[in-house]
């Protein structure tokens, strides 16, 4: 995995999904991070061949969910990331999923309250030797490219101090937030911090923090100095903002979007959930087509409500011969 020059897809909870992963490479994103995946929860999981699909799923064993859903056409550019705060259970973990994905991500600046209260996400930016820890042990232990993501430490030369030490660890790449835990997304990313870190690493940085635009990956490239440029928001409301020709409408993203959650069986719930995304950024919930998804319950629903049904069909019609054959 090379971290030179790369527009990065975001890892996003609920979104980050298959459908969106592909949506955002077809567009040219060169990587793309998964949704944020628990320790706890992923060793409760054994990887399967879906030859209906022609997926690999990592299924939570008892309950049947498929915690995650990666293809052959992402191995070489898709992030595992992972919430741990522990080094042997994230290493368990990690071997499960190494040989199916490009790289191994350890988040470190998640602000939500489930990730902090077990002593993941953002509170690991206060313990380095947990995190020295996690990562050395990762490295060790495994041939696939580990990285990590961070936010911004209350003052900008504790921010430097921290990167330089999981530099030391081996670690591919760094990703730095260009935020602080308290900051919401409203809240200017500071660029500025992020060039700190820049300035003293010898690693690849990846900037993350105000790309709304396709134009935006250069601007933060120059401002920061950073190797290459990860979007999250931006790419969430139109996934063609890596595009190089200018976005594509938002209603056209949205119904490609709704057809690849059809073919790859995208669970419903997170189909949804990113289809509000978009609606609430650029219109309503309370209008007709908000109130509609909401309550859609399966993806059949979804692909009548986009005119797509017949698109659903053809490949429900071609799994059911894969079945058959």
């Amino acid at each position: 995995m090379e971290y030179e020059n790369k527009h990065v897809l975001a890892p996003m909870v609920r979104v980050g999904t298959l459908p969106l992963r592909l949506l955002a490479a077809q567009y040219g994103a060169d990587i793309t991070y998964g949704e944020e995946i628990i320790d706890h929860k992923f060793l409760k999981c054994e990887r399967r061949i879906n030859e209906c699909i022609g997926s690999t799923d990592f299924v939570e064993k008892g309950t049947e969910n498929v915690v995650f859903r990666t293809c052959k056409q992402e191995r070489d550019r898709v992030v595992f990331q992972m919430g741990t705060s522990d080094a042997m259970r994230a290493l368990r973990a990690a071997e499960i999923v190494c040989k199916d994905v490009a790289a191994v991500d350890i988040n470190m600046g998640c602000p939500r309250s489930f990730s902090l209260s077990g002593g993941m996400g953002a509170a690991l930016l206060s313990k380095p030797e947990l995190i020295h820890d996690i990562l050395t042990t990762l490295k060790r232990n495994m041939d696939t490219p580990v990285t990590c993501k961070i936010r911004l430490l209350k003052h900008s030369h504790d921010t430097v101090e921290l990167a330089r030490r999981i530099e030391k660890t081996g670690v591919s790449a760094l990703a730095v937030h260009g935020r602080r835990v308290p900051d919401r997304p409203r809240d200017p990313a500071k660029w500025d911090e992020i060039a700190d870190v820049v300035a003293a690493l010898s690693i690849p940085v990846i900037a993350n923090g105000d790309v709304f635009e396709y134009d935006d990956f250069q601007r933060i490239k120059v401002a920061t100095g950073a190797s290459s440029v990860m979007v999250a928001r931006g790419a969430l409301w139109n996934a063609s903002i890596f595009s190089p020709e200018g976005k594509v409408p938002w209603e056209d993203v949205k119904r490609e979007y709704i057809r690849k959650s059809i073919l790859w069986d995208n669970d419903v719930k997170s189909t949804k959930h990113t289809l509000k995304e978009i609606i609430m950024h650029y219109s309503c919930l309370e209008l007709p087509e908000g109130k509609a998804v909401i309550k859609s319950d399966t993806l059949a629903d979804l692909a009548q409500l986009y005119g797509e049904e017949e698109y659903y069909q053809h490949v429900n019609k071609t799994r059911f011969q894969v079945e058959v054959d």
